[in-house]
């Protein structure tokens, strides 16, 4: 299968070489068993890819089960990833399989997987190493076979470091990373899918696309797309909604204007054709407007910015500074960790009579 025919049974959009490359390496990873992250922005696509990975892969006729991670309540995570027993807890009035057992033979797709909190992971990573788990309340393992596909749009190296996710399982689940660029980095993809998406509204609505100008289309090519494709695919529809005369001009998407400049780079307001004096003008003069409004949300920012570095250094300043009493605590602890818990020898390892130790321990709290 070529590039463009896996791009054209897969739904994915694009001939940009970032796409391209990235539907290379996805089609040879697709064959094998390996775990795969994928990362990108909020609305990129990532369970687009998620979806032409099994499709394309020896699993395609089991089924693909996807969950977001984040959607999740955490008092029901486990049972729902992995299934609970008759009376396990409160309100479980039946036995549920969860969505490993439901993914069994096929792939499970987790999204948002920093989302998890930290005693979920635990059971994530033993059930990836031993493709087994037990359901809540039950006695028995299980065993599955399932192939695993993450998705995030944060850094998880950064979430190892912050310790709000483990390294094990992180450098478990990269073993393969795709990461999908941002719309406004493929911004010569953006008629294609700007077509796409008019021909997909106008088929499911059983209407006539409507014609879109150039202008428009300069608008949209501009704009820094913050939402990337789903807010594109979200704008287009609207636009169409309100049409009423099968055309989509610079007009029709004004209301991507009242973003916020600071966050709009390399952005060319809508040129109009059949202009009065009066209208080139204004738009001139809208034109200076907004670059002056640029110019002094800019200093602004850089402002904020110093100010922000300087506040940030006091405080690692202070933060260098360890108070007394915390020194002591840790001195405390320290003993009593090499001593077993002994209070009479990490009495003499601090040099300190036991009698003052049980007061810093009752003081302490430890």
């Amino acid at each position: 299968m070529t590039i463009e025919q896996f791009k054209k049974q897969y739904g994915i959009i694009g001939n940009t070489k970032e796409i391209n490359d990235l539907i290379d390496i996805t089609m040879q990873v697709a064959k094998s068993e390996i775990s795969v992250l994928i990362y990108g922005e909020s609305g990129v696509g990532k369970e687009v890819f998620a979806q032409a990975i099994h499709g394309f892969s020896n699993r395609a006729d089991k089924q693909l089960v996807s969950v977001n991670c984040g959607a999740i309540p955490e008092g029901i995570l486990e049972s729902e990833l992995f299934g609970h027993k008759r009376g396990s807890f409160t309100g479980a009035t039946d036995s549920r399989k969860g969505y490993f057992e439901i993914a069994d033979g096929g792939t499970l797709f987790l999204d948002e997987i920093a989302e998890l909190p930290l005693t979920t992971q635990v059971k994530l990573l033993r059930v990836i190493e031993t493709k087994e788990f037990m359901r809540l309340g039950a006695e028995t393992v299980t065993k599955v076979d399932v192939r695993i596909i993450t998705a995030t749009n944060k850094d998880l190296q950064k979430e190892v470091d912050a310790g709000r996710f483990r390294e094990d399982l992180y450098f478990r689940l990269k073993a393969v990373t795709l990461g999908i660029p941002p719309l406004r980095k493929r911004r010569s993809d953006i008629a294609q899918l700007v077509d796409h998406f008019i021909n997909s509204y106008a088929d499911a609505n059983k209407r006539r696309p409507p014609k879109i100008t150039e202008d428009a289309l300069n608008v949209l090519e501009n704009y820094p797309w913050p939402g990337n494709i789903r807010e594109l695919k979200n704008t287009i529809e609207t636009a169409i909604a309100l049409d009423r005369d099968d055309l989509l001009d610079a007009y029709a998407f004004s209301s991507l204007h009242n973003e916020p400049v600071a966050e709009i780079s390399n952005r060319n307001l809508p040129i109009f054709l059949k202009r009065t004096p009066e209208e080139v003008d204004r738009e001139l003069m809208y034109r200076a407007l907004f670059e002056i409004k640029k110019d002094l949300i800019e200093l602004k920012d850089l402002f904020y910015q110093r100010q922000n570095e300087i506040y940030n250094e006091n405080k690692r300043s202070q933060q260098q500074i360890i108070p007394l009493d915390e020194l002591e605590k840790e001195a405390i602890k320290s003993a009593l960790d090499v001593t077993r818990g002994n209070k009479r020898n990490a009495a003499k390892l601090l040099k300190i009579s036991e009698r003052t130790l049980y007061r810093k321990i009752k003081e302490y709290e430890l």
